[in-house]
């Protein structure tokens, strides 16, 4: 009787196993099991293969995964799909994967001619970066690459492909820092999903302190976790020049100026080259401006966009203001403090706490946005490339 119920328990546990069972009662269960997990894992892998080149177009693939890794001409990538920017243009309980496509893929329509399109990318790029006058090379970017097939023409599905990317606030700022070194290199896109180049360290520290721990570890206790798992000082100082490098690059750049809004969203590669990890979390001022325009506070943390672009608000109106208080300089100077002064050259320590002291009290006054913040940001950077620059860390 015993012999008889694993019997029926290995059938509906696997109906390949039962059958086989049958037929050739000297095979092991254990070898049974054994042959259909290399049976499921192979036929995993084939999906994957086939998944990677052709239904990363399918919409339903999004729905359920927004970012992850994967294997690209065998290179490590990191796609990326937008379904949750898609979603809150329709966030009804009733909402259909077919109304997100609708959502998605509405623009442009059929019959829209390119200097049409030409026009409505560079209206879009106005209300999101700003009237810059480089905008009409961006457009020129843009179409390049949208066009997969290299044929010199879009066709509409590609038209359609690019526009629903350009909803995303992340791709829009990875073909605007597209020239720039400190930034995920774009891959490839299909549909509304893109590859980016996969960041092999995604924080300043090997080893960091899970978010769930960090309220219940004293924050002396988590410096010393970071001080054991950092790069060596030079190395350090090499990704620190790196990221000054970014502050410039952004401030004022080519495109407009762009504001960090989470300073823990910072990584490297393995050559110590920094690299900035996750695109969402950084907002171009136009975005900024719209977000704080008419709203109403009664302190300036009402005033806040993502984590820590902060405005002040005005507590006679009881309405935000629209200058950031904090501009990128001083908040990444502020993480430098912990990052740079342990296992600082004593030769060094005394000047690079006084620059780093002196960059963190930087406000966002724009008396002081210009001449002031980049005399702060050379004199780190010099600072810090006199160190290493006849070492084997440059």
């Amino acid at each position: 009787m015993r012999r008889r119920r694993r019997l029926v328990q290995l059938v509906l546990f696997c109906p390949l196993a039962g059958a086989l069972q049958g037929r050739l009662p000297g095979i092991k269960v254990k070898y049974l099991f054994l042959a259909w997990l290399s049976l499921f894992v192979g036929s995993w892998v084939v999906y994957m293969h086939y998944s990677s080149y052709s239904e990363l177009c399918q919409g339903h693939v999004c729905q359920m995964i927004i970012v992850y890794s994967g294997l690209w001409k065998e290179m490590e990538v990191i796609i990326k799909c937008g379904v949750s920017e898609a979603l809150k243009a329709d966030s009804s309980p009733d909402a259909t994967p077919r109304r997100r496509d609708v959502v998605l893929f509405d623009k442009p329509t059929r019959g829209t001619s390119m200097d049409e399109f030409r026009d409505m990318l560079l209206n879009f790029l106005k209300s999101s970066l700003g009237d810059q006058p480089s905008l009409a090379a961006l457009v020129n970017k843009i179409i390049t690459v949208a066009d997969i097939s290299q044929d010199g023409k879009l066709s509409l599905a590609e038209a359609k492909s690019i526009w629903a990317l350009l909803q995303r606030n992340d791709f829009l700022l990875t073909l605007s820092l597209h020239e720039k070194e400190h930034t995920s290199k774009l891959l490839g896109h299909c549909g509304d999903l893109y590859l980016t180049e996969k960041i092999t360290y995604t924080s300043f520290y090997s080893m960091d302190v899970p978010p769930l721990l960090q309220p219940l570890l004293p924050s002396a206790i988590q410096r010393v976790i970071h001080q054991w798992f950092s790069p060596a000082w030079p190395r350090r100082a090499k990704i620190a020049i790196g990221l000054l490098e970014f502050v410039e690059e952004i401030f004022h750049g080519t495109y407009g100026n762009f504001y960090i809004c989470e300073t823990g969203n910072m990584g490297y590669n393995t050559k110590y080259d920094f690299k900035i990890v996750d695109l969402r979390k950084v907002a171009t001022e136009m975005t900024i401006r719209r977000f704080l325009k008419g709203r109403h506070c009664e302190q300036n943390i009402d005033c806040t966009y993502g984590k820590d672009c902060m405005a002040p608000c005005d507590k006679l109106m009881k309405l935000c203001k629209s200058d950031v208080v904090q501009p990128n300089l001083a908040k990444v100077c502020s993480l430098l403090q912990e990052f740079l002064l342990h296992g600082v050259p004593l030769d060094l320590r005394e000047e690079l706490e006084k620059q780093l002291k002196t960059c963190t009290t930087l406000s966002g006054l724009a008396s002081q946005m210009e001449v002031h913040h980049s005399l702060v940001l050379n004199s780190l950077k010099t600072l810090l490339w006199k160190k290493i620059s006849d070492t084997k860390y440059s």
